[in-house]
């Protein structure tokens, strides 16, 4: 049987895959794993049509095992995550897909100590879930109530605030994404004296991640080079990541963010452990940037909540991954977009040089991505004709590159990601892999 949490939560197409029906059982075996009777839960959601629809489910579910809900809308994952562990809450509940587009919706858990769950945590709740439900059904005084403490986020809002560095005198273009930052993001700028020039901030419910945010920044960086912005900052839907836009219109990923943190670090004798935890997919430029400085490249499979575990296990101080999440260990345990743009500016102002200019310092690989559609994806490794076609681009690529392959924990694609030393290459090799999966894979 597939697992129902995927490398995110549960994920799917609300109404189809992630049913009322489904979230409200997922809230009864939550709810009894996490908690229970007499305690607190707090829910966020993102801007989806769906949104409001799976709340009152999972709500429901969860007051139906005894639980004590706050509801607080719209708020980044990373404002639920700081919420979470915060008094009387016992764990947090976000309603969100991330980056997905807006037919889809997901719902993830963070415990009191404002921690994605552990795959272990995710099986004894998934367990509970198949079979008959013989939880228990409280009555009377015992059923859970639902509230609305949608003023919590102002306290989220506030520490962000803590943490921005002053920036009188920069303008500054967000990308909102239409997504859960819309309110807080402009907010907080707003608070540091920056000239502020918010985008994509005015969701409908169904324009989430539409052309704009991480993983579309080439609107954003068509309005910093018009507007004259200073630098631009591109969120996805749920906050949780950013895309970096410097003053000449250069989109840069989460890779930029580490290394640019990390030579900081270096450079004021701060970086101990000398560490920095990232993804399988995390740039080869960078490991070999690190490697020179003495610096180890720790490598975790792909989602956030796995360089957390490292980053906990190691001691490191921050880590991330290419998409744009970066957690630093002082601050949280998950990504967060605004937080981390607040960081690269007080950084760049602690360098005092331009953005374009630290990037033009750092020598990244070129790296191709191609996302497939492939409703086969997980059948990848068993195919012969695909993977004959990887061990032939390997051994092709030799110690000047990397070929990953990756069915995708969120959405029904396999990426395939070439990496190599010549761009041409990288290119080429990308589109000819692809090109095999579509027709073997599909």
């Amino acid at each position: 049987m597939t697992r129902l949490f995927g490398t995110d939560g549960v994920r799917g197409v609300a109404n189809l895959d992630l049913t009322p029906e489904l979230a409200l059982r997922l809230g009864r075996a939550a709810g009894h794993v996490l908690g229970g009777p007499g305690h607190s839960v707090v829910i966020g959601r993102d801007t989806r049509r769906s949104g409001r629809m799976l709340e009152s489910a999972l709500a429901a579910g969860l007051c139906s095992v005894g639980m004590e809900v706050r509801l607080i809308g719209h708020v980044p994952t990373p404002g639920l995550a700081y919420l979470a562990k915060t008094d009387p809450f016992v764990a947090g509940a976000v309603i969100s897909a991330s980056h997905n587009p807006a037919p889809d919706n997901g719902i993830k858990f963070f415990d009191h100590r404002a921690q994605k769950l552990p795959d272990s945590v995710e099986d004894r709740i998934e367990a509970l879930m198949t079979g008959d439900d013989t939880l228990p059904r409280p009555t009377e005084g015992g059923i859970g109530l639902v509230g609305d403490s949608r003023g919590l986020v102002k306290e989220y809002e506030n520490f962000l605030v803590g943490k921005a560095p002053r920036l009188d005198g920069m303008r500054v273009a967000l990308d909102c994404a239409n997504g859960a930052a819309y309110r807080v993001a402009p907010a907080v700028f707003a608070q540091t004296g920056a000239e502020v020039l918010a985008y994509f901030d005015k969701p409908d419910g169904q324009n989430i991640n539409e052309g704009c945010g991480a993983t579309a920044p080439e609107a954003l960086q068509r309005l910093v080079v018009d507007n004259k912005a200073d630098v631009g900052f591109a969120f996805d839907g749920d906050g949780d990541r950013v895309i970096v836009v410097d003053e000449r219109g250069r989109a840069h990923n989460g890779d930029f963010v580490l290394a640019l943190v990390a030579r900081h670090f270096l450079s004021h004798g701060k970086l101990n452990p000398k560490i920095v935890v990232g993804t399988v997919m995390t740039n080869g430029g960078l490991e070999h940037m690190l490697a020179r400085d003495g610096v180890r490249l720790e490598r975790t499979q792909v989602g956030d909540r796995y360089v957390w575990e490292a980053m906990e296990r190691l001691g490191a101080q921050f880590g991330g991954e290419s998409s744009g999440h970066v957690i630093f260990r002082e601050y949280s345990t998950t990504g967060d977009g605004i937080l981390t743009a607040l960081e690269v500016l007080h950084l760049a102002r602690a360098e005092g040089r331009a953005l374009a200019e630290l990037a033009d310092e750092m020598k990244f690989w070129p790296q191709e991505t191609r996302n497939v559609k492939a409703a086969r994806r997980r059948e990848w490794e068993k195919n012969d004709a695909f993977r004959a076609a990887t061990q032939s681009a390997e051994a092709r690529l030799g110690s000047t590159g990397r070929l990953l392959v990756r069915p995708s924990g969120t959405e029904p694609v396999l990426r395939i990601t070439v990496e190599a030393q010549d761009s041409t290459v990288a290119k080429s090799t990308a589109n000819e892999i692809a090109q095999v999966a579509a027709k073997e894979l599909v």
